[in-house]
């Protein structure tokens, strides 16, 4: 059987939370895991589960050096850094009023 560790608790984004702090939401807190006896590591991401005014789900990896685009959104199935993700938050809201 596969057993892992959880080498480290990733913590929610504070920029995107303060983007999110109108809306009701859930958010699960990522992890980095090994698998044990070996050298594999494993990252769960940050996930941010919006349910009011609009429903999305946004997906934040630990940032690596390759990587300038740690926000995946389910909805609409693209990468996007947090000044994107901003835009995308704020044009759901202004559609709704």
């Amino acid at each position: 059987m596969l057993e892992f560790k959880t080498t480290q608790e990733l913590k929610p984004n504070t920029k995107l939370l303060e983007l999110i702090k109108d809306f009701t939401y859930k958010i699960k807190k990522g992890k980095v895991k090994v698998l044990l006896n070996t050298n594999l590591h494993f990252i769960e991401p940050t996930e941010y589960l919006i349910t009011y005014p609009i429903t999305l789900t946004i997906l934040e990896y630990k940032v690596n050096e390759i990587s300038n685009k740690p926000f995946y959104i389910k909805e609409y199935k693209q990468k996007y850094n947090l000044k994107e993700v901003e835009r995308i938050i704020q044009n759901a809201t202004f559609d709704l009023n």
